[in-house]
């Protein structure tokens, strides 16, 4: 099966963009992996994406999130200068901002010979080997997807990683966002991903120092070739 994939960085770019060249992307995706059904399997397999970016100030809510979960009005949003969007993934609300990356894998599942709880659970791994290079323990915990530390501690968890997915045909789009030396007061004026008695934090926070972001993001695309057996080709 086809695991080569076109690794992409788009640099620091406002949500919208990103979301906008996402769905161009996974539409073409889908729609290749359709023509290759109705003929011979193409030998290659079609074109997969792993696109790395930070953005703007933004929050994002899911297909199924509860608006209450926005803490601020509108016009509070945009007073602060924080895009604001609902879109077509799962989950609750979240926060993407600068300092955070940001990952979306626009891959054909099938090729890697996984379904999406499968998936969700490599996505995790990558985020867990990624801090295990740092010193930092980072947990699954059952009930909320994500990658946690101290997840079984109710005091003391805090989320450090936010995934959320979309698949159709078996192709994903969104991905995960790992707080490397983020703003975690722009959290403040929202219920993370749902939950009001849980916080957050970033590798900054847990490690007591700034962290270098191309070097966590290094660490990130060896854990993906690690986690998945990507071919990742650089464009």
């Amino acid at each position: 099966m086809n695991r080569n994939v076109i690794f992409e960085n788009l640099g620091r770019v406002r949500y919208k963009e990103a979301w906008d060249y996402q769905e161009q992307l996974f539409e073409a995706v889908v729609r290749e992996k359709s023509r290759n059904r109705t003929k011979l399997e193409s030998e290659n397999g079609v074109a997969q994406y792993l696109l790395f970016c930070e953005h703007e100030h933004v929050y994002t809510l899911g297909k199924h999130g509860d608006k209450q979960n926005l803490l601020i009005a509108n016009h509070v949003c945009k007073s602060k200068h924080i895009d604001l969007h609902t879109i077509d993934r799962g989950g609750d609300i979240t926060y993407h901002g600068p300092g955070q990356l940001v990952v979306y894998p626009i891959i054909d599942l099938e090729a890697f010979g996984m379904g999406i709880k499968k998936y969700i659970s490599t996505l995790e791994d990558v985020v867990i080997d990624t801090l295990e290079s740092y010193g930092i323990k980072g947990e699954k915990d059952e009930k909320a997807m994500g990658v946690w530390i101290d997840a079984d501690n109710p005091a003391k968890a805090r989320k450090i990683c936010a995934i959320g997915v979309r698949a159709s045909r078996f192709v994903t789009m969104h991905g995960l966002a790992l707080n490397i030396n983020t703003d975690l007061s722009y959290f403040n004026y929202i219920n993370p991903c749902g939950f009001r008695d849980r916080g957050v934090t970033s590798i900054q926070k847990e490690l007591g120092r700034e962290a270098d972001f191309e070097e966590v993001s290094f660490r990130m695309k060896e854990a993906f070739t690690d986690r998945f057996g990507m071919e990742l080709h650089q464009t």
